[in-house]
């Protein structure tokens, strides 16, 4: 899913501190301007994708926040991309298929999991 919310950014003691106000607690900061927002962006993914794991309602942006001592800039999220970079867990799942189909697959040495993960990512229209 993507996303698309205003950060208010601050520099503080040579920092960028960076807060979402859209998503309670969503708080981080960088080194500079540009590794404040990859952060705001890593963080922003971590808020959402626990969201969505949870089912919970995922907050409207507010599209007219006021920075009094900083200033906003939107950033996006994709959480699908974030998962895909950060979660490569390996999932064990039983399957079964016809004894002629096993054998031909066997003999041509024919990855199993390979097939299985490309066959799910034509299925969900999702690209590599």
């Amino acid at each position: 899913m993507k996303y698309v919310y205003p950060a208010v950014f601050k520099e503080e003691n040579g920092q960028y501190l960076a807060s979402v106000p859209d998503l309670p607690g969503c708080h981080t900061f960088g080194d500079d301007l540009n590794d404040a927002i990859e952060m705001t962006r890593d963080a922003m993914a971590m808020w959402l994708c626990i969201a969505e794991d949870k089912k919970e309602a995922v907050p409207e942006p507010t599209l007219d926040i006021k920075a009094a001592d900083g200033y906003v800039s939107f950033v996006d999220v994709d959480t699908m991309a974030y998962r895909r970079q950060t979660d490569s867990r390996a999932v064990k799942k039983t399957l079964s298929i016809p004894s002629w189909l096993n054998s031909q697959a066997e003999r041509e040495h024919v990855n199993f999991s390979e097939v299985l993960q490309n066959a799910l990512m034509e299925q969900l229209n999702i690209t590599k």
